[in-house]
């Protein structure tokens, strides 16, 4: 070996050490999703760890990519040409064998599970092959532009690279929304140095290594030990572990039928088990194993904030029964709800959900199946009649809902996929038992809205009526089934779509505002739509809806903010601004604030001043200006900007 290949395989060396997680993100990322995350994570590791080259190896011509920067850029080259080499073999032979090393035995490892986005990603890069997802590698984590990109690409043998950085840049611009791709693969969801760890199946390893010990205990002792056996064996039993009866099916807490009726906390707790398979004890323990030790190929999906830890006490069980050809099993541990489903010739997928702190409302349904634009609800005892409607039909009367006595409805429309654009948004209304809800003096009053945003589940849809209705300030949130209330959503629901699967809770529109435009253009409403989440947190939008051709003509998003306690009971006081063009051509600076905003002052390229809750001033679409209101007692709210 000469000096100089020495020189490159210590620099190759210094690389690994160095840059040891960024190489090991990039081979997880590129590796076949197919493989599941637990071998993904063991065979990135053990791919960077061969990609130093032996020392006797010389650099073969054209076997580098050209060289920029120093010399210690060079081994860092190198040995990410060779792990991305590596990786890249893997595709189309799902049974290529685990590298000797490294091993872990008794574990299984998991990248920490990220929110919507990351899960939304994940999916879709799941579905191009492995030359895609090294292109948006060698993008958004080691920052090649296009050209530096394909000289990789083809120096590590990718097949058509320049089709793969179409499709990349096509996946890039589909998933790139919200917090971007480059952000998402650079968070914890696609970090195979930061895991979680799970045990394997614990009552087999167990029992395993009972019998193992008991035929060495009979080879070394023979006949000798045989007494000493028979009385271990006529000993009385170690007293189960709380994990081991938590796995236990006989176990399982089963609410009684009517306890609903008879207990004032009513929420998934009073809900009592159903489905035909609900007395399946093979079927339940196989659902409570994977959810203790879920194996390398199962599914698990989690709404932001919520654990994904095993049981560590018996669960409820709610559901166990067959649904659209799928085995579904619910359980409920008092914190969430887990979804177990094993489909024919499939692998097993988990789906937990925080539900502390339920009520009758959000109680009242989870989804028990979905499918390719249609889902299915299981409802809570108490829900007495359901029936459909769309939300861009206010008009419309709502649908009947047919559903069996094991509370599973029939398939109903889910709302259009991302992409899909928004013609229509299904939600479906719930009369509860007059065993727990006295009949309201109009029907309405005595029912409620659930959407579907693509969590375990369903959404609690509510309304604030504007200043001019005469409701009584701080009354609080109305149910959305009102006409008022119909006629605000049917403008407003298709922003509902941003939220899919982050958690909410409930969404209310808050008609905070009124405001007469300026050139006899009509009333204008204004309407903070808050999102409030399971974990705490809520976010907000703040639409101007001017007057409307059609009623379901959406409105313009004016502001948004998160993690914030606007346009809640703990932050009341809002203003929303706009620029408007009027049908003459000309612009205006429009802000309107909630009912104690006394005044509103916009400075800086526009000035101007009103001693109301409204505040319309000319100005160009684009003329800075910073709009403050004034509340009664003098102090100022801050205006949410475009």
């Amino acid at each position: 070996m000469d000096e100089r290949t020495r020189a490159d395989v210590e620099r190759a060396e210094a690389a690994i050490v160095e840059h040891y997680p960024r190489l090991v993100r990039l081979a997880y990322l590129v590796l076949p999703p197919s493989m599941g995350r637990h071998r993904r994570v063991l065979t990135a590791h053990a791919l960077v760890q061969r990609a130093l080259p032996r020392a006797r190896l010389r650099r073969p011509d054209g076997g580098l990519p050209a060289q920029r920067g120093p010399a210690a850029e060079t081994g860092y080259d190198l040995v990410r040409l060779r792990a991305l080499r590596l990786a890249l073999a893997y595709e189309g032979r799902p049974g290529r064998g685990l590298p000797v090393l490294p091993q872990v035995w008794g574990l299984r490892l998991f990248p920490r599970a990220g929110g919507a986005e990351e899960l939304a990603l994940d999916q879709a890069l799941s579905a191009v092959p492995a030359s895609v997802r090294a292109t948006l590698g060698l993008w958004h984590l080691e920052g090649l532009d296009e050209e530096a990109a394909r000289t990789v690409l083809e120096q590590a043998g990718a097949p058509a690279p320049d089709a793969a950085l179409r499709a990349a840049e096509q996946l890039d611009r589909e998933t790139g929304a919200g917090a971007g791709a480059g952000a998402m693969l650079n968070s914890v969801e696609f970090d195979p140095c930061t895991v979680q760890t799970r045990p394997t199946d614990l009552l087999r390893r167990r029992q395993r290594l009972r019998a193992v010990a008991a035929l060495v205990a009979v080879l070394a002792f023979g006949a000798a030990a045989a007494g000493v056996w028979q009385g271990v064996r006529d000993r009385p039993a170690r007293a189960e572990t709380i994990a081991e009866q938590a796995l236990e099916p006989a176990r399982l807490v089963r609410t009684p039928n009517d306890q609903w009726a008879d207990t004032s906390r009513v929420d998934f707790t009073a809900w009592p088990a159903r489905g035909r398979q609900a007395g399946d004890q093979e079927l339940l323990g196989r659902a409570l194993r994977v959810w203790a030790a879920p194996p390398a190929d199962a599914r698990i999906t989690a709404t932001a904030g919520t654990s994904t830890r095993p049981p560590d006490h018996p669960p409820q069980l709610l559901y166990a029964g067959l649904i659209d050809a799928v085995m579904v099993v619910v359980f409920h541990d008092g914190e969430r709800l887990v979804r177990y489903a094993e489909p024919e010739d499939a692998t097993p997928t988990l789906h937990f959900a925080r539900v502390d702190d339920a009520d009758l409302t959000t109680g009242a349904a989870l989804v028990i199946g979905r499918g390719n634009g249609w889902m299915r609800y299981l409802l809570a005892p108490w829900i007495s009649e359901v029936t459909t409607r769309d939300l861009l039909a206010p008009a419309a009367p709502p649908h009947a809902l047919h559903v069996a006595p094991d509370g599973v409805t029939d398939r109903i429309l889910a709302p259009p996929a991302p992409g899909s654009g928004c013609g229509r948004w299904p939600v479906a209304r719930f009369r509860p038992s007059t065993r727990v809800v006295e009949t309201a003096a109009h029907a309405d009053d005595a029912t409620f809205l659930l959407a579907d945003l693509n969590d375990l589940v369903p959404v609690h849809l509510r309304y604030v009526p504007p200043p001019s209705s005469g409701g009584t300030p701080g009354a609080g949130p109305h149910e959305a089934t009102g006409a008022p209330a119909l006629r605000s959503w049917a403008r407003t629901a298709c922003s509902l779509g941003s939220l899919r699967g982050t958690g909410v809770r409930s969404v209310t529109d808050w008609a905070f505002a009124e405001q007469r435009l300026p050139e006899g253009a009509g009333r204008a409403t204004w309407v903070c739509s808050r999102a409030d989440t399971w974990r705490g947190p809520g976010s907000v939008r703040i639409q101007f809806l001017p007057p409307a051709v059609r009623p379901t003509d959406p409105g313009r998003l004016a502001g948004r903010a998160a993690n914030t306690a606007a346009c809640s009971a703990f932050g009341p006081h809002v203003v929303g601004e706009v620029r408007w063009r009027a049908t003459s051509g000309r612009w205006y600076l429009l802000a309107a604030g909630s009912r104690e905003v006394g005044g509103i002052d916009a400075t800086g390229g526009v000035r101007a001043t009103g001693n109301e809750g409204t505040l319309a001033a000319p100005a160009g679409p684009d003329t800075p200006a910073t709009v403050t209101g004034r509340l009664r007692n003098g102090a100022p709210v801050r205006a949410f900007g475009p």
